[in-house]
Order: C-alpha cells, then structure tokens, then sequence
C-alpha cells in the first residue's frame, strides 16, 4: 500500500528520531489518508485522500 494521496500527490516524509543521549535512527511520518467514495464519469469509485483535499473541498464525498 502506497501512502500517497491521489489528488495533490502528498507522500511519506522521511526523518530521524533523536535520543537524549543523541543517538538517531531513522522515521517516516505518514500522510492521513482516508478510503472514500467519489463519484466520477465511470460510476462510484474509491480512492486514497488525505484528509487536507477532504476539508478544501478538492473532492466530494458520495453520500449512501
């Protein structure tokens, strides 16, 4: 599963996590992705968006 969202592109960043004795190992933050339901000129389909394109109104969600 591919943690990128289908509208802007938005993916994993990559960091590090660092101890109080300074060591470092290495982190991902994930995007918020969410499964919903949009309709498009092929019938309902799902896609992956993070919820930032929910909340701008980029997609709209079917409803039932």
């Amino acid at each position: 599963m591919s943690y990128i969202c289908e509208v802007c592109g938005k993916g994993s960043l990559k960091g590090h996590n660092r101890s109080h004795a300074n060591n470092l190992t290495i982190r991902r933050w994930k995007p918020n992705l969410q499964r919903i339901k949009i309709s498009t000129s092929n019938g309902p389909q799902r896609i992956r968006v993070c919820t930032s394109c929910i909340q701008a109104g980029k997609v709209v969600k079917v409803t039932s």
